[in-house]
């Protein structure tokens, strides 16, 4: 079952400038950075209320983040809800039709589960579903 919007992801070209504009421009404290080597991404988290706003750098030229920013440029990658059962949401959106990027989950930021929704089954929106504290 879907609990909340856990964060808002947003691909950037230099995390460290982009911190910097988050923290001078809109006051925003920095929560800490972190590398998700499965991603291949550095990620940067400030929090907005309940919901993260995630800025992501690409570590590697291979990395999903790499493409989008060559394709679309820097910008609104994803959108995660966070989830009390990822095998279980995973299984109940490709039973109603929707398709996976990946149907089995993988790790992410946070010591967490995750997994991607494609967005031609949500009207061009990239959706993650995150499970904390495997």
């Amino acid at each position: 079952m879907i609990r909340k919007i856990d964060h808002i992801a947003v691909a950037v070209t230099c995390l460290e400038d982009e911190i910097k504009r988050y923290e001078e421009i809109l006051g925003l404290p920095l929560k800490g950075t972190e590398v998700v080597e499965a991603q291949k991404v550095r990620v940067a988290f400030f929090q907005v209320g309940d919901v993260s706003i995630e800025l992501m750098e690409p570590t590697a030229a291979d990395s999903p983040i790499s493409a989008f920013l060559e394709k679309r440029g820097g910008g609104i990658h994803h959108i995660a809800f966070e989830v009390d059962d990822i095998v279980g949401q995973i299984a109940a959106v490709e039973e109603k039709g929707a398709r996976m990027l990946n149907p089995e989950p993988r790790n992410g930021a946070h010591d967490s589960l995750v997994a991607f929704a494609h967005p031609k089954s949500f009207s061009g929106v990239l959706l993650e579903f995150t499970q904390r504290g495997r």
